[in-house]
């Protein structure tokens, strides 16, 4: 067997030592696979002192990045630092040097990516980054290498733990946001600031990049519609379940006639479907592809062990090509680099969909013939209608409808509208439902 593949990693917290885990852990079955061993014989950390279940008696320890990106004997780098600044430096320094990188850094390559990948082509390495997405899930490879003989249509995921678990927790319980998520960063799920998970930046990042691998368009996080989960309401959560929905916050990318869809929002889904009984921090991405049909693809979108493990098959895939010639390697983004296309993306209120609208109306004769007309004055009509009942006497009633599919400018406008009506207490409630049938 050849000598063992020598791997520098940057950052040996919470991924960075599960990596070294299973490498370590798995040694020999890795090395059975990879045709040779991988060993991490250099690492950068902030703390070199700390307990953990591996072992670093023979990795060179540094403080210095540069110590390990610059080395002449590291033959592929891990970055795990996080952030895009020092991240992007240190890739871009490690490339330069003839490295190979593999990499967890979504936000870097949804960012950068496009930048990153063209000096990687020019120097003849690698970058992987199966764990930037959805964790210890392989649908990085699944879309780039599985579905390769498809046309996608569209992919549908929960790929934030943090959002998933919050909608379960107000779903199971009744609870409102604030508590819920509360309760999420006294468990370590929710950062002390949460708004990347919460605001649908984390999602937007996957997103980006899945939309990339799937329709052979450059990366471009800039276009996505972002929309995060702080407004849904418990009362939202229970009107959903009586219409045998299920809200989730959902990254969706689509192909249609008029261009790429790009967007991440709550979601009304229907109870039955797969995708809807994800629950808590568990993550899970569906593909819609023309030879194929359906595939669902869940499992573990974070911690040490589940993202060790994406990193680990990067390094394994790395490993095995280090011999070939550069031309034959899977390309970065499924496509050959020569063969992206720039299609339009489209703003959101392009898009097509259903849409779940709750709003509080005078109870009295004549209020609802108005607000139907308008709907029905947009080209907009009603697949379902709840009236609820007064409580105690209130003058306001709510009132929840589904609508049939339509183009978003025009409930828009009808919201608009409506919301102007005297016999209209406040604003409209608007989410967006997926059928995900296909």
């Amino acid at each position: 067997m050849l000598n063992p593949v020598k791997v520098g990693i940057l950052g040996l917290g919470t991924v960075g030592g599960g990596t070294v885990h299973v490498l370590q852990r798995n040694a020999e079955e890795i090395a059975r696979r990879a045709g040779r061993g991988i060993v991490v014989t250099h690492a950068c950390a902030k703390e070199l002192n700390k307990t953990h279940p591996y072992s670093t008696d023979e990795m060179v320890l540094t403080t210095q990045l540069s110590e390990v990106v610059s080395n002449p004997e590291v033959d592929i780098v891990i970055e795990l630092l996080g952030g895009t600044t020092i991240a992007r430096e240190m890739m871009l320094q490690a490339i330069a040097n003839g490295k190979h990188v593999v990499t967890a850094n979504k936000a870097l390559i949804a960012k950068h990516g496009n930048d990153i990948f063209a000096a990687a082509q020019e120097k003849g390495v690698m970058v992987a980054f199966e764990a930037a997405v959805a964790g210890g899930i392989p649908i990085i490879k699944a879309v780039r290498e599985g579905l390769a003989g498809n046309k996608i249509e569209w992919i549908a995921g929960i790929i934030n733990g943090t959002s998933n678990f919050i909608l379960t927790e107000m779903r199971d319980k009744g609870s409102q946001f604030a508590d819920v998520l509360a309760e999420a960063q006294r468990l370590g799920y929710a950062e002390r600031d949460p708004a990347f998970d919460i605001e649908g930046v984390d999602a937007a990042h996957k997103l980006t990049i899945l939309a990339s691998l799937a329709f052979g368009i450059p990366l471009q996080f800039e276009k996505v519609y972002m929309e995060g989960i702080t407004k849904i309401s418990p009362e939202d959560v229970q009107y959903a379940s009586e219409l045998g929905y299920i809200i989730k916050h959902l990254g969706i990318t689509k192909r249609t006639d008029n261009g790429i869809e790009l967007r991440v929002h709550p979601t009304l889904v229907p109870n039955k479907r797969l995708l809807a009984n994800v629950d808590g921090v568990m993550n899970a991405v569906l593909v819609q592809a023309d030879a194929l049909g359906q595939s669902l693809y869940y499992g573990a979108g974070a911690g040490a062990l589940p993202t060790g493990s994406s990193i680990v098959a990067d390094l394994v895939d790395v490993t095995r090509t280090l011999t070939t010639d550069p031309g034959n390697r899977v390309p970065h983004l499924a496509f050959q680099p020569n063969a992206l296309v720039d299609l339009p993306i489209l703003p959101i209120e392009e898009i097509e969909s259903s849409y779940y609208l709750r709003l509080s109306a005078w109870d009295k004769l004549g209020v609802m013939a108005q607000v139907t007309n308008i709907l029905s004055d947009n080209g907009i009509s009603i697949e379902a209608l709840i009236q609820k009942e007064p409580i105690c006497g209130a003058a306001h009633v709510s009132v929840v409808m589904l609508t049939h599919k339509v183009v978003e400018k025009q409930v828009n406008k009808a919201i608009q509208t409506i919301e102007k009506l005297d016999g209209i207490s406040g604003q409209v409630t608007r989410i967006r439902l997926e059928m995900l049938d296909g």
